[in-house]
């Protein structure tokens, strides 16, 4: 058993972000574990951008509300409690809705995620109508 000290809370990056996003490494597992956790935070209107995982991923909702689309399909309202998962290879975003703070525990499998384009501001206020 080990203890793992805390790591520092990270900026998210703006090729990835657009907006306020903060994460917190909660679990990074050792070889022969591909487990990753990160505890994110995202401003109102905050989110990510287009972005995949080659092993899928999963994101539960700890605070506020938030929304996620998978390319083409409708965009999705997240509350505390909820899980979304998202297959191997589907372009998706999630992030904070327009008036409220979001976390949520991000949970996947290994390094290998593709980024893409931002969301674009039309993109994402297509989500705000729910």
């Amino acid at each position: 058993m080990n203890l793992v000290p805390k790591t520092p809370t990270t900026k998210g990056p703006a090729q990835m972000f657009t907006g306020d996003v903060y994460f917190d490494v909660i679990a990074r597992g050792e070889a022969p574990s591909r487990l990753r956790v990160n505890l994110v935070r995202f401003a109102p209107s905050a989110r990510t951008a287009w972005h995949m995982h080659s092993l899928g991923q999963t994101v539960h909702v700890t605070d506020g509300v938030g929304l996620i689309q998978s390319r083409g399909g409708e965009v999705i309202s997240m509350r505390p409690g909820d899980s979304v998962y998202t297959p191997p290879g589907e372009w998706h975003w999630h992030g904070a809705s327009a008036d409220s703070f979001m976390s949520h525990l991000a949970m996947w499998e290994d390094d290998d995620a593709t980024w893409g384009d931002h969301v674009t501001d039309e993109e994402y206020g297509a989500g705000e109508s729910i």
